[in-house]
């Protein structure tokens, strides 16, 4: 690719990606590559991060996390931007309106977001409760990540079995989450959600092995 056509592309991947008024990382064969970034809102569901900081850094001290709360949307297309319109559309058992998204991370499917795209939205940026599980504590300390799919009628595409591959392996070794602390919204309430298509036991198996490499002593 010539300097002139790189430069064309890398413009145009930053104008989409400030459209979207979020952090958008995909995942390459080392990791996950920041193409855009523009300021985070409650209103837009955005994150902001500095190129530099890897994709679980935020701008204020972390939570405590101690679960991965895997969700499906359970609609064949979707983003950050239309979940969050539908759950400010909700109440809490007090009459409130919802403050916005309830997950913390969202994976697109290629139909409303880009295949493979992971999204923060403001739970994350701000490390806020979640309102994803219908429980309180997996609200309190657990991190809401939903791939755009219907899992029960598809499985995951490859772009995003890549993408929270590297999610949850890289938040489970940031804190120390282990295989069993990896559930799906099934696993705290009555739904079929994340979907019987859904590799659970993959994702545990990796949240396992990168908790144990964290917390193994150094000789």
């Amino acid at each position: 690719m010539s300097v002139v056509a790189g430069i064309l592309l890398w413009s145009l991947l930053v104008g989409v990606c400030r459209s979207e008024n979020a952090l958008i990382l995909v995942p390459d064969s080392t990791g996950f590559v920041q193409v855009g970034q523009s300021g985070g809102s409650e209103s837009s569901g955005g994150l902001r991060s500095e190129s530099s900081k890897p994709p679980w850094s935020t701008d204020v001290a972390e939570n405590d996390w101690k679960y991965i709360v895997l969700h499906h949307s359970g609609t064949a297309a979707g983003s950050v931007e239309a979940i969050h319109r539908e759950h400010r559309s909700r109440r809490d058992a007090s009459g409130n309106n919802w403050l916005g998204i309830g997950y913390h991370f969202v994976i697109g499917n290629g139909n409303g977001m880009t295949d493979g795209s992971v999204v923060g939205t403001f739970r994350w940026k701000d490390q806020i409760h979640g309102a994803h599980s219908g429980h309180a504590v997996f609200n309190a300390r657990g991190i809401g990540i939903c791939l755009i799919g219907n899992f029960e009628e598809r499985a995951p595409t490859a772009k995003q079995m890549a993408a929270v591959r590297k999610l949850v392996g890289m938040l489970a070794g940031r804190f120390s989450i282990s295989g069993d602390r990896v559930v799906g919204h099934s696993s705290i309430r009555a739904t079929s959600c994340p979907g019987k298509l859904f590799p659970l036991k993959e994702l545990r198996e990796i949240a396992s092995k990168e908790a144990m490499v964290l917390t193994q002593p150094a000789f």
